[in-house]
């Protein structure tokens, strides 16, 4: 008896481990697609707040997909210094455009008084 039991174990357990590791023709768990990224950062304008706040990462086993975070922030770290690049040279364009004018003797000077000087 105890053989018996001991031989249909066997059996039942050969069994379940041929049907989970794919004992057949069709697989017990397919293989499913990796989730991309659907709606990416925009390639044809500057990126906004509301790309940002609308900017969902699709999420794997183990956290976010390294590529597609990488990427974002490539892109967003360009933006930035672009942005950043553009801000100082306004800033120096500005500072340019003050120092001109404060270096002006007849800076008070009405438009009619500068004329009869």
């Amino acid at each position: 008896m105890f053989l018996f039991l001991l031989i249909a174990m066997v059996v039942v357990v050969g069994a379940v481990t041929l049907a989970v590791v794919g004992g057949g023709d069709s697989a017990a768990l397919p293989e499913v697609a990796p989730e991309r990224l659907v709606d990416p950062l925009p390639e044809t304008r500057p990126v906004g707040r509301a790309d940002i706040e609308e900017l969902r990462l699709p999420v794997v086993v183990r956290g976010y997909r390294m590529v597609d975070v990488d990427d974002v922030l490539v892109r967003l770290g360009a933006e930035l210094a672009e942005r950043d690049a553009r801000i100082a040279e306004l800033e120096s364009a500005l500072a340019g455009a003050q120092a001109t004018a404060v270096g002006r003797p007849d800076l008070f000077a009405k438009p009619d008084e500068e004329s009869a000087q």
